[in-house]
């Protein structure tokens, strides 16, 4: 069937059809056993065959004028889906105003809602990530990342990324030790996400488009604050920020494949040695640039070196060794 009801013929109609027309393109009604009834009535349907009462007989039609008339039908249905397209808005528009006017948004001008339990906090955040439009980042303190769920997790992501999403995810350094997670964390960067560690802690948190954060609202996580206050949600915006800036990128791939990875101070090392600024160093390899300065600055100190170029110099050297 198609979208628009129409049943186009399968292979076994399509063989009937044929076999019609090797036997001169028409067939007596009489001669239609039982197990091709359903057939025959398939290509009736269709206007393939055409019955002629007087005679008692089916005779074949000419694809063509099957396909200009299906086509024009297809057409007149598809202009009134678009119709009824438009006039969607119109009619979701009173539940719309419904679903404005609950408790999770009843103050625009800034509010915090506790949720309690953890099937309400995973609802809570299925539908902020449902309504998810522009930007997402996330903080996930803590080792293991939990992978029951880790297929749903990619082809959501996958999703929101075609409709040109983003999505920036901050985990501690010992979730590279885990093979779950680092399998995960290989296949969400795989298709665009983007996912550092860090070495220091930082608070739980969940943030929207920038305009609904969801935060740990008490130790344990059977308790999350939702929080739209606009100022707030700047300050916890602000804050994932400098944790990014301080972060470190993984080779996420290289580490579930099993392969050795070089160490952040090798891999700065290497560009440098290639005349990569700081700047085009920290843009490489993901990392913020005051990490990558102070990666440079225990480098000097191992060299020896004076000056960036004297340390790049003797990298060189070094690395050609």
């Amino acid at each position: 069937m198609t979208d628009t009801g129409f049943a186009l013929p399968d292979d076994t109609a399509r063989a009937l059809y044929l076999a019609i027309l090797r036997d001169g393109g028409r067939i007596r009604i009489a001669d239609v056993v039982e197990e091709d009834a359903q057939t025959v009535q398939t290509l009736m349907d269709l206007g393939l065959l055409k019955p002629y009462v007087l005679d008692g007989s089916l005779s074949a039609v000419d694809p063509r004028s099957v396909t200009a008339r299906i086509g024009a039908d297809l057409r007149a249905a598809g202009t009134r889906l678009l119709t009824r397209a438009e006039e969607l808005p119109d009619v979701f528009g009173d539940l719309t105003v419904a679903y404005d006017a609950a408790s999770r948004r009843r103050d625009r001008s800034g509010s915090t809602r506790v949720v309690e339990g953890m099937e309400n906090i995973r609802h809570q955040v299925s539908q902020l990530s449902e309504e998810l439009r522009h930007e997402a980042l996330c903080a996930h303190p803590g080792g293991a990342r939990p992978v029951d769920a880790a297929d749903d997790t990619v082809n959501h992501a996958r999703r929101f990324l075609e409709t040109g999403g983003s999505i920036r995810t901050l985990y501690q350094s010992a979730a590279r030790l885990d093979a779950s997670t680092v399998r995960l964390a290989a296949r969400l960067t795989g298709i665009g996400c983007h996912i550092r560690v860090a070495a220091f802690s930082f608070p739980k948190m969940l943030i929207f488009d920038r305009t609904v954060a969801v935060v740990a609202a008490a130790p344990g996580v059977t308790s999350a604050a939702v929080i739209d206050d606009p100022a707030v949600v700047d300050f916890l915006v602000r804050t994932f920020e400098l944790h990014w800036q301080d972060a470190e990128g993984v080779n996420w791939a290289s580490l579930a494949s099993g392969s050795s990875e070089p160490s952040v101070p090798e891999q700065v090392g290497r560009l440098l040695a290639r005349g990569l600024t700081q700047r085009a160093i920290a843009t490489r390899l993901g990392l913020g640039e005051r990490t990558v300065a102070a990666h440079i600055a225990r480098l000097r100190d191992q060299y020896d070196a004076e000056t960036l170029f004297q340390l790049g110099w003797q990298m060189r050297g070094a690395h050609d060794a």
